[in-house]
């Protein structure tokens, strides 16, 4: 049989305690914050600090009742003003319109962004199919802009190159 003095039974029955008064009170502090700041979220994480700030007080089992109401419901509206000063100096913006506009422009999206790069990937296999001079004809016109003296060269490589990509990524489907 357990004695009164017993740790594991003073353990339990003081987090009943802490139950029953979290039980008691919970309900009408978040009532009371929610009111205040109309945050579901910020309600929540402020009834917890409450409750987190009543366990880190060493005095408050030594109070009673009322002395342990007025307490907590002072250190709600202390934390409703630190709430209020915190978003205040440092404001939160919503982020949904983030979302929306986000990608918006379909070239930033992720998913496009993973096919353009698997398109450019099927496309430097079917350049280096080419033969070199056409490579060179490539590497000139696209990469250095010379345009006069490699047209008609140019045009050959590209329709050859259309073909040899069309042909690969029929292959590949």
């Amino acid at each position: 049989m357990q004695e009164k003095n017993d740790p594991v039974l003073t353990q339990f029955s003081e987090n009943e305690l802490w139950a029953q008064l979290y039980q008691r009170y919970a309900p009408a502090l978040f009532a009371y914050v929610y009111q205040q700041i109309s945050s579901r979220q910020d309600a929540e994480d402020i009834v917890f600090t409450v409750f987190l700030s009543v366990l880190q007080n060493q005095y408050f089992p030594v109070f009673d009742e009322r002395k342990q109401e007025q307490w907590l419901w002072t250190i709600t509206r202390n934390k409703i003003v630190d709430h209020f000063r915190g978003t205040r100096r440092h404001p939160q913006v919503p982020i949904e319109w983030l979302a929306e506009s986000l990608y918006a422009d379909d070239e930033s999206n992720p998913e496009q962004a993973s096919l353009k790069h698997e398109e450019y990937t099927q496309l430097a296999n079917a350049v280096h199919t080419l033969p070199k001079l056409q490579q060179d004809v490539l590497r000139l016109r696209f990469g250095h802009g010379l345009t006069a003296a490699v047209r008609m060269l140019l045009t050959r490589t590209l329709r050859q190159l259309r073909s040899l990509y069309k042909d690969q990524k029929e292959g590949s489907q």
